[in-house]
């Protein structure tokens, strides 16, 4: 990582005493100065405000404090002394939205003791375009410590609209709700808020090591406090017992400002407050297309058992490496490959080195490396923690051996022991996973996992997950809404990529309906369902969705002879530079990005028809290009005529606008190439 520091600081030693008597303000601003934090006590309590440069107020944060060994922290705090630190570093990202990253804020630190004799350290850093703080607390010696809870709130000063999804520990695969926020009762992270037509606010965390995850829950109509995923010990109720040491830092909790809705998608902020990389050799992680084995098992044609009816054959695998090399795609995930799947509704007992018996996984992985094509190899846990931990080390070796390089993991089912997916255990086993793939040149695309919170610029090798609704909802339920992808961008996104797994052309399952081998494996049989979007929508996502594993999930003979397919064949993932250029929450979303010369633009709408100007500005001057515009045919609709699309070419210039016509659920894909 190569850049620039600037470090400037500080220290202002024993200025004043927090006290319920006085009130001291200790003030910070970003570099811009666009905003300004004011932090202060009333009453002995803690509090941070968020002012506009007019002093007008953007938020509060009030409480602030954990409570822990049956003491509360959000009051009793005297001030020792604080030092401010301003940080302008550039850094480089072996991947990622954009390669070429600023980070540039001002820091504060604020030494405290509590009327308890504990010291705290808060921490805040203010950036342009938000802020994050965290505590650390530094304890008596004891064998624990028992984390009861977190006293932090977020108030806000008037009624607002919210995006969010319900404050579950055990998943995030929930449909996003839009409301007043003062109808919201709680809601996990990233949690979007519309507080104007000119100020967007998103709250999340970063730097998830070793806390529970963070989530909110209402106070009062429009006070939400901070809810911690509890352990699943009994004995101390829904505290999280800390062993083995005396300090708790806590995450980053941030607050991401924008004036538009579009800001929120171009923030830094949750990257920027995450440590640098700490993998010495990096050449090893790369981006990539991948085809695979899965959504057949979905659609209920396939199964992941080794039976008449199993996906994951040797002959089937042998078809999809032909295919992928055929059309340029990096890569095949195979799911259902090893031995443990006929158990699958009880306690998971996977094999992760042993292959099922139709399956000879050593022959295929030498074929697909013979023709250029890397395996995605599946490690379904079921949950059963404790039993994948112990072979985690032979199972990564046996990956390292046979040189594969990307490992998808799932942990679809409860833990041992009622553990909570989101609790500490939680965090701490895929905090464990990330680190050990890491000395074993493995990359990680997760499902079931712990939300994003920026953790990939520490371990690049943590290149996706899933972490909402994805594709298979549409297999086996009433699916997502085109508004669900037109929300993504502005809340799970915020948090870091993800593995929607789009690119769906059969999207009413026509080929399918007569298909003798098709069973209802979930909610609803797949006949009773499709993909709510236009063919054009589905290119789309390959773009507006950032991953830089990126699926094109379909059956593959879906995509034969169909020249929308040509977009992903010249996709290139690798990318250099993002921006998203227009769009509002739930309505609609314009994205563009760059890798090397070449640009690409992805356009999405809801249910309803949109009509987009989009200026090719962000072109370089004097260079002439050619758009090649998958676009929605005259008379597409998501509902009755979703297939219909038009493929067109035109030159153009940094100074000309292009005219998109978005279908109702419909989309637009675009290679602009020099």
């Amino acid at each position: 990582m190569r850049g620039r520091l600037l470090i400037l600081m500080i220290t202002v030693s024993f200025l004043a005493v927090f006290s319920s008597c006085t009130t001291r303000v200790v003030t910070l601003s970003p570099p811009s100065d666009n905003y300004n934090i004011k932090l202060y006590t009333i009453d002995g309590n803690l509090t941070l405000d968020i002012l506009s440069p007019d002093d007008s107020l953007i938020m509060s944060v009030d409480h602030l404090g954990l409570m822990i060994d049956s003491i509360d922290f959000s009051q009793g705090w005297k001030l020792k002394h604080y030092s401010k630190t301003r940080v302008n570093r550039r850094w480089t990202q072996p991947w990622g939205e954009n390669k070429k990253m600023e980070e540039c804020y001002n820091g504060m630190t604020l030494d405290l003791v509590h009327t308890d004799g504990i010291q705290m350290a808060l921490e805040i850093r203010a950036f342009d375009d938000g802020l994050g703080f965290r505590y650390r607390y530094t304890l008596p010696h004891a064998p624990q410590h028992l984390l009861q809870g977190e006293t932090t709130q977020f108030v806000f000063p008037r009624e607002a609209t919210a995006w969010s999804i319900p404050a579950n520990f055990e998943s995030y695969e929930f449909a996003y709700r839009e409301l007043p926020l003062s109808q919201t009762t709680d809601a996990n992270t990233p949690f979007t808020i519309r507080m104007s037509d000119s100020l967007y606010v998103s709250i999340h965390e970063a730097s998830l090591l070793h806390m529970p995850e963070m989530t909110l829950v209402q106070r009062d109509s429009l006070r939400f406090g901070v809810w911690l995923a509890p352990s699943a010990d009994s004995t101390v109720g829904f505290a999280t017992p800390i062993v083995g040491t005396d300090t708790i830092t806590t995450s980053f909790r941030t607050i991401t400002l924008g004036r538009q809705a579009i800001d929120l998608i171009n923030s830094s902020l949750i990257l920027n407050l995450n440590e640098p990389c700490v993998i010495d050799d990096v050449s090893w992680i790369r981006p990539m297309k991948y085809i695979g084995i899965w959504w057949g098992m979905h659609l209920g044609i396939n199964s992941w058992t080794p039976d008449a009816r199993h996906g994951a054959t040797t002959t089937n695998a042998l078809r999809y490496v032909d295919f992928a090399a055929q059309h340029h795609i990096d890569a095949v995930l195979i799911e259902g490959w090893n031995t443990g799947w006929e158990q699958w509704g009880g306690s998971q007992q996977f094999s992760f080195t042993e292959s099922a018996p139709d399956m000879d996984i050593d022959s295929v992985i030498r074929y697909a490396h013979q023709r250029g094509v890397e395996i995605i190899i599946h490690h379904e846990t079921g949950g059963n923690i404790s039993h994948y931990e112990k072979q985690m080390e032979k199972a990564y070796q046996w990956c390292q051996e046979r040189h594969i390089h990307t490992l998808k993991t799932g942990y679809a089912g409860g833990f041992p022991n009622r553990e909570i997916h989101h609790s500490l255990y939680g965090v701490q086993h895929y905090t464990h996973v990330m680190q050990k793939t890491a000395t074993h040149q493995l990359m990680l695309d997760v499902h079931e996992p712990i939300k994003p919170t920026g953790l990939r610029r520490t371990y690049p090798n943590l290149m996706t997950a899933e972490g909402a609704r994805g594709m298979e909802w549409n297999a086996w339920s009433d699916g997502n809404p085109p508004s669900h992808q037109c929300i993504l961008p502005f809340t799970r996104l915020l948090a870091g990529p993800m593995d929607y797994t789009p690119g769906i052309f059969d999207l009413t399952y026509q080929r399918i309906q007569h298909n003798p081998n098709l069973r209802q494996w979930n909610q609803k049989d797949a006949r009773e369902c499709r993909v709510p979007s236009t063919i054009a929508h589905q290119v789309a996502l390959w773009t507006v969705i950032y991953s830089p594993l990126i699926m094109a999930s379909d059956l593959i003979e879906n995509y034969e002879g169909n020249p929308m397919f040509q977009f992903f064949e010249d996709y290139n993932p690798d990318i250099d530079w993002s921006s998203a250029l227009q769009g509002e929450i739930g309505q609609y979303v314009v994205i563009a990005r760059r890798s090397g010369s070449t640009y690409y633009v992805g356009a999405i709408t809801n249910e309803e028809p949109r009509n987009i100007s989009l200026p090719l500005s962000f072109l370089p001057a004097n260079h002439t290009f050619k758009a090649t515009i998958y676009a929605d045919g005259l008379n597409a609709h998501y509902l009755n005529n979703p297939t219909d699309y038009s493929i067109t070419h035109q030159y153009v210039v940094h100074n000309d606008t292009l005219s998109i016509q978005l279908a109702p659920g419909g989309g637009c894909a675009i290679e602009i190439k020099e």
